[in-house]
């Protein structure tokens, strides 16, 4: 495996763990904001930003988000996504000594699932591992990224004023960045050869910003109406799964061609996402909710 895809994936390592703590700060502040106005975005996202500790966890999503740029930039995007999904799960044990959460079964058996994904996801390389991966034909790219987006707005649509509207707004979110994350690994096979104003301007570009703001405001209200871990569960699943599969749908990245390699390949990309559903972060110790 090239230096540069091994840089990729220790940069995508370095993405998850501090896009949780960017999760964690920024629920803390969304629920000290007042309720987002899905008429007044603009309002709802400045109101969110005078509050500390919620800008503070949107500086460390933010540094995590280039951490992820560049992650996608090195190595195909299904290795990234899942070393992030893994890398999300493995967050457990040090979240413990951080934020004072405590690491349940359900932790432990996520880790577990993790690490077995992840040694699946290696054995069954078969080139995969080779470059980055970022050749991808236009109708493809989007007709994904069109459906995608349009699932994420179906999904916040079907949430508003439910029962489960934090979890469905949280998946809706994690939809949405999958669709930014898919163009963002598009983009990034531009770099290098074309001019820095051309890659600002590019359509890409545009739809990288508008599903990302999409994201953060979507997402801030899942947190505001849901609780923590569901709504951290559900949006981190929805963006690594779609953005996973992402890779040999759009970007042809290569696939085991006999039966044994598809089910091993197959098995891996499930169990890292089932370990990131079942611990994408930890619970509150209970010494500190008295």
């Amino acid at each position: 495996m090239p230096f540069s895809v091994q840089l990729g994936l220790l940069l995508a390592l370095i993405t998850s763990l501090m896009s949780v703590v960017g999760f964690f700060l920024k629920h803390a502040g969304a629920v000290a904001a007042p309720a987002v106005e899905w008429r007044r975005p603009w309002a709802s996202t400045v109101a969110l930003f005078k509050i500390p500790v919620y800008t503070l966890g949107c500086v460390v999503a933010t540094t995590s988000w280039g951490f992820h740029v560049g992650a996608l930039a090195l190595a195909p995007i299904s290795l990234v996504q899942s070393v992030i999904a893994g890398g999300l799960v493995l967050l457990t044990v040090t979240a413990d000594r951080l934020f004072a959460h405590e690491v349940t079964r359900r932790e432990w058996i996520g880790v577990g699932l993790a690490a077995l994904g992840l040694a699946f996801l290696a054995a069954t390389l078969e080139g995969a591992g080779d470059a980055a991966h970022s050749d991808y034909e236009t109708s493809r790219l989007v007709t994904y990224i069109v459906v995608v987006s349009g699932l994420a707005v179906a999904v916040s649509a079907f949430g508003l004023g439910g029962a489960r509207e934090g979890v469905l707004l949280g998946a809706a979110a994690g939809l949405f960045w999958a669709a930014s994350d898919t163009s963002i690994k598009a983009l990034s096979d531009e770099l290098g050869e074309a001019s820095a104003a051309a890659i600002l301007f590019s359509p890409l570009a545009a739809v990288i910003a508008l599903a990302s703001a999409a994201g953060l405001v979507v997402s801030a209200r899942s947190l505001q109406v849901g609780k923590a871990v569901p709504v951290i569960a559900v949006t981190s699943v929805a963006a690594n799964a779609l953005t996973i599969a992402a890779g040999p749908l759009v970007f042809e990245e290569p696939f085991p061609e006999d039966p044994l390699g598809v089910f091993l390949r197959l098995s891996a990309f499930a169990l890292v996402i089932v370990a990131a559903a079942l611990t994408p972060a930890p619970v509150r110790a209970a010494n500190l909710e008295a």
